[in-house]
Protein backbone atom coordinates (compact mmCIF):
# COMPACT_ATOMS: atom_id res chain seq x y z
CA UNK A 1 0.00 0.00 0.00
CA UNK A 2 1.21 3.37 -0.74
CA UNK A 3 1.08 6.43 1.40
CA UNK A 4 -0.92 9.83 0.92
CA UNK A 5 1.25 12.52 -0.75
CA UNK A 6 1.60 14.85 2.17
CA UNK A 7 2.16 17.42 -1.39
CA UNK A 8 -1.01 17.68 -2.39
CA UNK A 9 -4.73 16.88 -2.47
CA UNK A 10 -7.90 16.81 -4.72
CA UNK A 11 -10.94 18.73 -4.40
CA UNK A 12 -14.22 17.25 -6.66
CA UNK A 13 -16.73 19.64 -7.63
CA UNK A 14 -19.69 18.01 -9.98
CA UNK A 15 -22.30 20.76 -11.75
CA UNK A 16 -25.01 20.62 -13.54
CA UNK A 17 -25.94 21.75 -16.81
CA UNK A 18 -29.99 22.40 -17.08
CA UNK A 19 -30.93 23.33 -20.60
CA UNK A 20 -34.59 24.62 -20.58
CA UNK A 21 -36.81 24.10 -23.98
CA UNK A 22 -36.29 27.84 -24.81
CA UNK A 23 -32.76 26.55 -25.51
CA UNK A 24 -31.33 28.40 -22.09
CA UNK A 25 -29.00 27.20 -19.66
CA UNK A 26 -29.44 28.03 -15.62
CA UNK A 27 -26.67 29.83 -14.24
CA UNK A 28 -25.87 29.98 -10.55
CA UNK A 29 -24.62 33.86 -9.20
CA UNK A 30 -23.57 33.69 -5.61
CA UNK A 31 -21.31 35.70 -2.83
CA UNK A 32 -18.41 33.53 -1.35
CA UNK A 33 -15.14 33.95 -0.07
CA UNK A 34 -16.04 37.61 -0.15
CA UNK A 35 -16.77 38.01 -3.98
CA UNK A 36 -19.26 37.91 -6.31
CA UNK A 37 -18.89 34.63 -9.05
CA UNK A 38 -20.85 33.01 -11.50
CA UNK A 39 -20.89 29.39 -11.95
CA UNK A 40 -23.28 26.61 -12.87
CA UNK A 41 -25.12 24.71 -10.39
CA UNK A 42 -23.41 22.39 -8.27
CA UNK A 43 -20.85 21.42 -5.06
CA UNK A 44 -18.36 19.51 -3.69
CA UNK A 45 -18.33 15.86 -3.79
CA UNK A 46 -18.46 14.29 0.04
CA UNK A 47 -16.50 11.66 0.88
CA UNK A 48 -18.56 8.46 0.35
CA UNK A 49 -20.41 9.82 -2.25
CA UNK A 50 -20.23 8.93 -6.06
CA UNK A 51 -20.30 11.83 -7.90
CA UNK A 52 -23.89 11.15 -9.09
CA UNK A 53 -25.30 11.28 -5.62
CA UNK A 54 -23.32 14.70 -4.81
CA UNK A 55 -24.99 16.09 -7.63
CA UNK A 56 -28.31 14.78 -6.68
CA UNK A 57 -27.76 15.67 -3.48
CA UNK A 58 -26.71 19.31 -4.25
CA UNK A 59 -29.72 19.76 -6.86
CA UNK A 60 -32.10 18.99 -3.92
CA UNK A 61 -29.97 21.57 -1.38
CA UNK A 62 -29.86 23.92 -4.07
CA UNK A 63 -33.13 23.83 -5.82
CA UNK A 64 -35.30 22.42 -3.45
CA UNK A 65 -36.68 19.52 -5.70
CA UNK A 66 -35.08 16.38 -7.79
CA UNK A 67 -32.80 16.49 -11.07
CA UNK A 68 -32.35 13.48 -13.26
CA UNK A 69 -28.81 13.12 -14.75
CA UNK A 70 -29.49 12.81 -18.56
CA UNK A 71 -25.86 12.24 -19.51
CA UNK A 72 -22.14 12.92 -18.96
CA UNK A 73 -21.04 16.19 -20.52
CA UNK A 74 -17.19 17.41 -19.74
CA UNK A 75 -14.50 15.80 -16.71
CA UNK A 76 -11.63 18.64 -16.41
CA UNK A 77 -8.21 17.10 -18.64
CA UNK A 78 -5.74 19.30 -17.28
CA UNK A 79 -4.31 20.61 -14.17
CA UNK A 80 -6.58 22.89 -12.41
CA UNK A 81 -5.19 24.43 -8.57
CA UNK A 82 -8.35 25.41 -6.53
CA UNK A 83 -8.79 28.88 -6.29
CA UNK A 84 -9.74 29.09 -2.52
CA UNK A 85 -7.50 26.57 -1.20
CA UNK A 86 -4.06 26.12 -1.25
CA UNK A 87 -2.16 22.69 -2.09
CA UNK A 88 -5.63 21.58 -3.86
CA UNK A 89 -6.00 20.11 -7.02
CA UNK A 90 -9.53 21.00 -8.50
CA UNK A 91 -11.43 18.18 -10.54
CA UNK A 92 -14.37 18.98 -12.04
CA UNK A 93 -17.25 16.42 -13.31
CA UNK A 94 -20.25 18.50 -15.29
CA UNK A 95 -23.85 16.22 -15.98
CA UNK A 96 -26.24 17.16 -18.09
CA UNK A 97 -29.37 17.33 -16.24
CA UNK A 98 -33.48 17.79 -16.13
CA UNK A 99 -35.67 18.08 -13.61
CA UNK A 100 -37.88 15.53 -12.73
CA UNK A 101 -41.10 17.91 -11.70
CA UNK A 102 -41.80 21.36 -13.27
CA UNK A 103 -39.70 24.40 -11.96
CA UNK A 104 -40.09 25.43 -8.49
CA UNK A 105 -37.77 27.76 -7.22
CA UNK A 106 -37.06 31.47 -8.07
CA UNK A 107 -35.23 32.17 -10.86
CA UNK A 108 -34.59 35.89 -11.59
CA UNK A 109 -33.89 37.55 -14.68
CA UNK A 110 -30.76 40.06 -13.36
CA UNK A 111 -27.42 38.54 -11.69
CA UNK A 112 -27.27 38.44 -8.23
CA UNK A 113 -30.60 38.75 -7.64
CA UNK A 114 -30.12 38.62 -3.60
CA UNK A 115 -30.80 41.02 -1.06
CA UNK A 116 -27.35 41.23 1.19
CA UNK A 117 -23.84 40.00 -0.14
CA UNK A 118 -23.53 37.63 2.74
CA UNK A 119 -21.31 34.34 2.44
CA UNK A 120 -23.63 31.34 0.89
CA UNK A 121 -26.32 34.39 -0.89
CA UNK A 122 -27.04 32.47 -4.16
CA UNK A 123 -29.86 33.18 -7.15
CA UNK A 124 -30.47 31.81 -10.40
CA UNK A 125 -31.25 33.10 -14.12
CA UNK A 126 -31.35 31.85 -17.13
CA UNK A 127 -28.64 32.10 -20.32
CA UNK A 128 -30.10 32.22 -23.52
CA UNK A 129 -27.56 29.96 -25.56
CA UNK A 130 -27.06 32.04 -27.82
CA UNK A 131 -26.00 34.89 -26.14
CA UNK A 132 -23.57 32.47 -23.61
CA UNK A 133 -20.34 34.21 -23.91
CA UNK A 134 -16.94 32.39 -21.64
CA UNK A 135 -16.38 35.58 -19.88
CA UNK A 136 -20.32 35.15 -18.69
CA UNK A 137 -18.49 32.60 -15.95
CA UNK A 138 -15.92 33.34 -13.04
CA UNK A 139 -13.79 30.00 -13.27
CA UNK A 140 -11.34 28.05 -15.62
CA UNK A 141 -13.25 25.10 -15.61
CA UNK A 142 -16.69 27.00 -15.67
CA UNK A 143 -15.48 28.86 -18.69
CA UNK A 144 -14.16 26.01 -20.46
CA UNK A 145 -17.34 24.38 -20.17
CA UNK A 146 -19.13 27.16 -21.48
CA UNK A 147 -16.67 27.38 -24.39
CA UNK A 148 -17.66 23.86 -25.63
CA UNK A 149 -21.32 24.89 -24.95
CA UNK A 150 -20.86 27.79 -27.54
CA UNK A 151 -18.69 25.83 -29.76
CA UNK A 152 -21.19 22.93 -30.12
CA UNK A 153 -24.22 25.54 -29.83
CA UNK A 154 -25.75 23.87 -32.96
CA UNK A 155 -26.44 20.32 -31.24
CA UNK A 156 -28.67 22.28 -27.54
CA UNK A 157 -30.16 25.10 -30.12
CA UNK A 158 -30.15 22.95 -33.81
Amino acid sequence: MHKASPKGRFTIRVYGLLISDRQEILLSDEYRYNMQMTKFPGGGLKFGEGPEDCLRREALEEFGQPAEITDHFYTTGFYQKAMFFENLQLISIYYRIRLKDTLSFPVSVKPFDFDRETDGSQSFRWKSLDKLKISDLSFPVDKHVAGLLIKNREIWTG
